[in-house]
């Protein structure tokens, strides 16, 4: 009997049993000892989620490589922004029950692990090496810097450069040290997981509910909107768009963007369960439709990996 794999499943399953355990058994999580503290951490588990995910993100590319991966997450990053900042000032964070954090913390950031299997079967080397450049696009970084930018957000500096060490210190001992960045490359499971149970320890049934249809309809723009973006960006800078369209997913860390959000300015405390959910749809609808997308893509405008078996 063949498995069935749940996109997304190191965080989004320990978050379940964890939103389960607060919606129907929320005292338990209030027993005290070293239980209550994890379930109220978000926070630092966050920040050690980061410190681990910047441990394994590779330094070494390729010149083509480079300018392949920058083109299609900039393109991306670009459409998270316009499509954030349009939801924050022209819906006044209300876009089809979408807020600014749900849009940018979605579109902003992608399934690195999904892009390099995708381009494994549909690109060609310089795709494959562009991983290395999208992977620096990971967690809340860019959400907080552009609502902070914009006045939507009160974030002083000292919380954007305390928000973005851990990763950077990640990826310099990671890159510095090839035993760190082993030691820190097992690590990573484990940690999504205890992050994805805090995470889900925090919201109930029925907020999952409130997101669920706004959280599909991201899903879709991300993969869409944020796609064509990028697919045009990767065909402008000499690839065929299999790269751009592989890139359209939204990454699993994303869940963890509006608890990290909401440590640093408690005004966004009340929507974080909302958009944390919206964005957990997000990863789903993403992992099924961006392979989806690049099929179509690899076949509208070659797949190279056919045209030099063919070739040769």
């Amino acid at each position: 009997m063949k498995k069935i794999k749940i996109p997304g499943d190191t965080i989004i399953i320990p978050m379940f049993i964890g939103c389960v355990i607060n919606t129907f058994f929320p005292q338990v999580l209030q027993i005290g000892g070293f239980t209550t503290p994890i379930v109220k951490g978000a926070g630092p588990l966050v920040g050690a989620f980061l410190f681990i995910i910047g441990g394994t993100i590779s330094l070494k590319n390729t010149p083509k490589a480079v300018g392949r991966g920058a083109a299609i997450i900039l393109a991306k990053i670009a459409v998270s922004v316009v499509l954030g900042l349009l939801v924050a000032k022209v819906f006044n964070d209300n876009f089809l029950g979408l807020s600014a954090v749900a849009v940018i913390g979605a579109i902003s950031v992608a399934n690195n692990a999904m892009y390099a299997g995708i381009v494994d079967v549909y690109g060609d080397e310089i795709d494959a090496g562009a991983v290395g450049i999208t992977t620096l696009s990971v967690g809340p970084m860019v959400t907080m810097a552009v609502l902070s930018s914009a006045g939507l957000a009160n974030i002083s500096i000292w919380n954007l450069v305390g928000t973005v060490l851990p990763l950077v210190l990640g990826i310099a001992l990671g890159n510095a040290f090839p035993y760190m960045k082993k030691v820190l490359s097992n690590g990573i499971t484990a940690i999504i997981i205890v992050v994805g149970f805090c995470l889900g320890a925090n919201m109930s049934f029925g907020q999952i509910l409130e997101g669920g249809l706004p959280g599909i309809l991201l899903g879709v723009i991300t993969t869409l909107v944020g796609g064509i973006a990028s697919i045009a960006a990767d065909r402008l800078t000499g690839g065929n768009g299999v790269a751009g369209a592989a890139i359209s997913s939204t990454a699993a860390s994303a869940i963890a963007t509006p608890a990290a959000l909401s440590a640093v300015d408690a005004t966004f405390k009340g929507i974080e369960a909302t958009a944390t959910t919206q964005i957990t749809a997000s990863v789903i609808v993403t992992a099924i439709l961006t392979p989806i997308l690049t099929a179509y893509i690899a076949k509208k405008f070659g797949n190279k990996k056919e045209a030099e078996v063919q070739e040769a």
